[in-house]
């Protein structure tokens, strides 16, 4: 056994009493203390906290925590001090005297854990102070919101690069329960990881049911009586902000204690939401896809879904929140086609040339070191949109990003092509997310084994059906996947003439789904594969 292995086992049990640990854990832990950089893609609830808590112990200097949200900021610092670990955390109400005292104990190693959203790091007071205290790790929480193709994205995580660069490079962890190989591959690039070491378990929740449900017109009623027989507490999420309105009302007409939340409310009402869920005043929250990262309520029975999500990453990570307690749980789909053009609504459009070629030219002339805040002025677009586009560009060659700041790349294209250039990029995202929610159609129509289909989008194999869902209860889900070898066995790497690289990620009797890098997820029939000599094997000479 490794030095630092053994080291990770002892801090484990000793500073946070862990006595056994799980698949995956020892391994992150021991990588991240020998100052490899981390990715670990480990299921909700296996303990992803515990991964960095561990070498931060032992690394020498404070540890700085990325994560999206205050409250769970403040829960894991709650959770750290009752193990007498000194944390903070740090967010836009910590007062200036808090926030000098926090760097003072940072600076003097009197404190080892610091906790702050991204947006915390756009400021260069924040980034000086940190630089100062000489941080030894740096944890990405929630790493997903890193890349474009992951269902949560958030421009903010955009310039944790180059914080960590500016940071002095400490060993970087990027945690999260979902990731798919194209998420897992632009996370480290985002992040600039080093010398990297991959986790990935188990994606598979067998505790909790799956089931889809067609329906042809509007599912409410539906809804109202599937929650009402079910146990609670539970989750129902929609798509829109009117409909969780709509639905808690009628579960609240039905004797279900419920409560709607979204991203348009005031924080003190989305706070008494999520508070009364938590202590079991209320038994369901209709909500958008605001509401569930950083849920850690074990005793979540169920998750329903009142529209077919926009992909299977978004759908996986929100019925990973049911049944963490390892109990049995149910994950409920309703699903009508229809739905799925309001889902491509939502993709979004392409942001058009014009406006694209004005903030290149922006940049351009405000000349080395713009600031953000004069790329506002000059081209009056919100923070938000800013930060997308200027992601693009750079994605062209033609800005450079700092955590502040922006510059034109000396020799890279004019302000016209590289509009162009990003206009394109643009477009093929966008039909990577068309292709990811054919996926979720799929799913949602699949007679196969619901449970085998999930797995495999996420590269994993499932030799015989689950018998947890309810293609498998119809038998329906009974045949066997098919052959794992012949000429496209799974996860080999392919290539086809229109659609470039790949890698086959699902593999039945008679077709192939295929991961490509350019153009997303495609479904092949075999035969017609072998017969028109559509892909080649990209990995011959290593066979």
């Amino acid at each position: 056994m490794s030095g630092a292995r053994a080291e990770c086992e002892r801090v484990a049990r000793e500073a946070l009493g862990l006595e056994e640990l799980r698949p995956g854990q020892l391994a992150a832990m021991t990588a991240l203390a020998e100052g490899r950089d981390t990715l670990a893609v480990m299921p909700t609830g296996s303990g992803k906290s515990a991964i960095y808590q561990v070498p931060a112990l032992l690394l020498k200097g404070p540890t700085l925590v990325v994560s999206p949200l205050i409250a769970l900021q403040r829960d894991q610092v709650e959770a750290l001090r009752e193990h007498d670990e000194e944390a903070a955390s740090l967010d836009a109400r910590t007062s200036a005297r808090q926030r000098t005292a926090t760097f003072e104990a940072l600076r003097a190693r009197e404190t080892e854990f610091l906790f702050c959203a991204p947006e915390q790091l756009a400021r260069p007071d924040v980034i000086r102070e940190l630089k100062a205290a000489a941080p030894s790790l740096m944890v990405v929480d929630e790493a997903h919101c890193v890349s474009s193709w992951g269902h949560d994205f958030r421009p903010d995580y955009l310039r944790l690069g180059s914080v960590a660069e500016a940071l002095g490079r400490p060993v970087i962890a990027a945690l999260t329960a979902t990731a798919a190989p194209p998420v897992r591959a632009e996370i480290v690039e985002r992040l600039g990881m080093r010398d990297r070491v991959e986790i990935v378990q188990g994606f598979d929740r067998p505790n909790i049911s799956l089931e889809v449900r067609r329906v042809l017109d509007d599912p409410a009623q539906e809804i109202v009586a599937a929650v009402a027989g079910q146990e609670r507490p539970g989750i129902v999420y929609t798509t829109t902000r009117r409909r969780t309105g709509q639905l808690s009302d009628l579960l609240n007409e039905a004797g279900v204690r419920a409560a709607a939340y979204h991203a348009g409310m005031r924080r003190a009402e989305r706070d008494e939401v999520h508070d009364r869920f938590m202590d079991g005043g209320l038994e369901v929250v209709v909500a958008t896809n605001a509401f569930g990262m950083g849920i850690d309520k074990p005793d979540v029975r169920f998750v329903c879904h009142a529209e077919v999500p926009g992909s299977p990453d978004a759908y996986y990570q929100e019925i990973g929140r049911a049944g963490r307690d390892g109990e049995p749980a149910a994950a409920t789909l309703f699903y009508r086609q229809e739905d799925l053009g309001l889902q491509r609504y939502f993709a979004g459009g392409v942001p058009d040339a014009e406006t694209l070629a004005g903030v290149a030219a922006a940049v351009a002339a405000a000349g080395p070191g713009a600031g953000r805040k004069e790329l506002r002025e000059r081209t009056g677009l919100s923070p938000r949109r800013l930060t997308g586009l200027l992601d693009l560009l750079e994605r062209v060659g033609a800005v450079r990003l700092g955590t502040r700041r922006a510059e034109p790349v000396p020799g890279g294209p004019a302000p016209e092509e590289a509009a162009e250039l990003a206009r394109e990029l643009a477009e093929r995202r966008r039909e990577v997310e068309r292709t990811r929610l054919e996926m979720m159609r799929r799913y949602a129509e699949t007679e196969d084994c619901r449970r085998r289909f999930l797995l495999g989008y996420f590269g994993e194999h499932l030799p015989e059906p689950c018998g947890n869902c309810d293609t498998c209860r119809a038998g329906t889900a009974a045949a066997p996947a098919g052959p794992a070898d012949g000429p496209f066995p799974l996860h080999a790497r392919v290539e086809h003439r229109a659609w470039g690289p790949g890698q086959v990620i699902q593999r039945g009797e008679d077709r192939l789904t295929v991961l490509f890098e350019e153009a997303g997820y495609r479904e092949l029939a075999l035969d017609a594969v072998l017969e028109q000599d559509l892909l080649t094997r990209a990995d011959e000479d290593e066979r």
